[in-house]
């Protein structure tokens, strides 16, 4: 191939469509917007309802989807990468995504519905869970959609199981869901020309 044709693939990256875009945009919009009263007035009605309630599966379900896809590509079930471009692109999307929801909580250091802390916007266990659905739905949304639904469906799970333990508003759950697709989106588009370009360090 011409250096020239070379030069402009490098400089490719995965074509971004709309639902790459529209999902996290909206649902961000929708932490922002539902932050404050919104939040609170639901919250008032969910502890009404379950004042009593506790559960750790929260802790466990956020990581589900992410497993499940790396377990799928472990026992040789095609997904768009192979096992190992798989556990990478795993690292550095949760890696990213905790980067950002951390430096958010430090920021803008909203107090949490049980006055524990300062940390409760946006939702880390939602980032990370909408993370893992993220990657489940890439590598294997394409050979069944209840891949997908399952992948987003436990997610959602998680988000809900954080408001009912009292540990986050409506409004965090939003904002950690955005944060952990658009996120994890970002990393799929861009993956693409970062292998073009450590394959060209690698021929040098």
């Amino acid at each position: 191939m011409p250096p020239a044709a070379l030069a402009q693939q490098d400089t490719t990256l995965r074509h971004i469509q709309a639902a790459d875009v529209v999902p996290p945009v909206s649902l961000a919009l929708a932490g922002l917007i539902t932050q404050g009263r919104i939040s609170r007035a639901l919250h008032e009605r969910v502890r009404a309802e379950f004042p009593n309630f506790r559960t750790h599966a929260d802790d466990y379900l956020l990581y589900a989807p992410g497993v499940v896809s790396l377990g799928l590509a472990a026992s040789g079930v095609k997904g768009k990468h192979g096992l190992k471009d798989q556990i990478i692109l795993a690292i550095i999307s949760n890696l990213a995504v905790q980067g950002v929801t951390q430096g958010m909580k430090r920021i803008i250091a909203y107090p949490r519905p049980n006055g524990e802390d300062y940390r409760s916007f946006p939702s880390g266990h939602s980032s990370t869970a909408f993370t893992n659905a993220t990657l489940l739905h890439e590598e294997y949304g394409d050979r069944s959609i209840w891949y997908t639904v399952g992948g987003y469906g436990t997610a959602t799970t998680v988000g809900a199981l954080r408001m009912l333990n009292n540990k986050h508003w409506l409004a965090d759950v939003l904002m950690g869901a955005g944060v952990g697709i658009g996120a994890t989106k970002a990393i799929y588009i861009s993956y693409p020309w970062v292998q073009r370009q450590v394959r060209r360090v690698k021929n040098r």
